[in-house]
């Protein structure tokens, strides 16, 4: 049986994990309009104004939908960047720093100098660290190098503008990682040490994470040996207090993934890569954004709408809970199906059950907890976003996981 033109266009979209971009691009060219100008306003040229409607009954050409004045109100708290004129030697072990004014309590992030980051990354050498390089990994927003400063390893971003990335958007995600981890420290949150802003790319510096991120350890990457079924969940349960703290704290992550959630030498989760988030002064209040961020195979269906809510979290993090199960990435073109998280409409059609998908390389694990896991990954991934649980309900379930 066929699917409609609509189905197929955003199947093959969605199943590539393409950017919002390329998207705009298929619908433009296949004369649909009005949602390329609902996901990218000023990428289209409409015939005539597209009014969507406002929570107070009033309408607004999309071109000039304004965010609701609560969010206008969020004081933006960006640290004053000291720009080092100081030439100084630099060296692997010791570095020259410089204490910012960034600072939220007694939370200081030391200035680097762009110079000495060159050094102790091998001038950002680009070949994989398994090829003798520094390079663990690149986003949207950048490139992640491997360093050495005072006795100990550290993870160096180096923001560089990708695909679809402006050099506004690059600045935006750098104050916007220093503004949020400034006022949020948690055992589940990745620490930035500190920042370079004095040479030809911003640079933010992490804490190294030894067993890098939860996709590739479910992956087995580099022969790594498979997670056992008991870490899993207490993986999934550390992973749920870092969101829960930055939810209590008024904040949206807006890019939940396996391979955003970095694993610590004891396999300790921490959420990473906040350069997307977003603080809402009325958290229970949707805001509407012309901007779509995020990554395909694990948005909600409301974020590809432009709403920023915490619910879509929820349902990110309950792609996670699948792949944590499954040990499958969120998206295989070979794989049927493709999108990790349609196993769900397979189960719920009879044709397999979650048992048939459970990651065969673990042995550890049980038929009550894998049902009681994939049941919270059901709720958070319900379409509807007011059906889901919120992070404290889904906190408690996994909780009671007896592993």
């Amino acid at each position: 049986m066929g699917k409609s033109p609509t189905c197929e266009l955003l199947y093959d979209w969605g199943t590539t994990n393409c950017t919002v971009a390329d998207l705009v691009d298929l619908l433009i060219r296949n004369q649909f309009l009005a949602p390329a100008s609902l996901l990218l306003p000023e990428a289209v040229r409409m015939p005539q104004e597209v009014t969507l409607p406002l929570s107070s009954q009033e309408t607004l050409p999309i071109h000039v939908k304004q965010l609701p004045v609560q969010e206008k109100e969020v004081a933006s708290v960006m640290p004053v960047l000291a720009q080092s004129t100081e030439k100084q030697h630099s060296h692997s072990s010791s570095l020259s720093e410089e204490n910012s004014s960034s600072h939220s309590g007694n939370t200081d992030f030391q200035n680097f100098l762009f110079h000495d980051l060159e050094s102790i990354t091998n001038n950002f050498d680009a070949r994989p660290e398994s090829a003798g390089g520094n390079k663990l990994g690149e986003g949207g927003f950048g490139i992640v190098f491997k360093g050495y400063i005072n006795g100990k390893n550290v993870a160096v971003k180096k923001l560089i503008a990708m695909v679809d990335v402006s050099v506004q958007d690059l600045k935006q995600q750098f104050e916007q990682e220093i503004n949020l981890m400034a006022k949020c420290q948690h055992e589940n949150l990745v620490e930035l040490l500190g920042f370079s802003s004095d040479g030809a790319q911003p640079c933010l510096v992490y804490e190294y994470m030894p067993n890098g991120s939860l996709l590739d350890r479910l992956a087995c990457l580099d022969e790594t040996p498979p997670i056992p079924w008991n870490m899993r969940c207490k993986i999934v349960q550390g992973t749920a207090n870092g969101i829960n703290f930055l939810h209590e704290n008024n904040h949206i992550h807006r890019d939940i993934k396996s391979a955003n959630i970095l694993l610590t030498d004891t396999y300790v989760p921490k959420i990473s890569d906040f350069g997307l988030a977003r603080a809402s002064v009325t958290f229970t209040q949707t805001i509407m954004t012309e901007r779509i961020v995020g990554t395909a195979a694990y948005m909600a269906p409301e974020a590809l709408r432009g709403e920023i809510t915490p619910k879509s979290d929820i349902f990110s993090f309950g792609v996670v809970l699948l792949e944590i199960i499954t040990g499958l990435p969120p998206v295989d073109e070979n794989r049927e199906p493709q999108l990790l998280l349609s196993i769900k409409d397979v189960i719920e059609d009879e044709e397999a059950t979650i048992e048939d998908y459970v990651d065969k390389k673990m042995s550890d694990w049980d038929v009550p907890s894998i049902h009681k896991m994939y049941s919270i990954a059901d709720r958070c991934l319900n379409d509807k976003k007011t059906r889901r649980p919120d992070i404290k309900m889904v906190q408690q379930q996994l909780q009671e996981i007896k592993t």
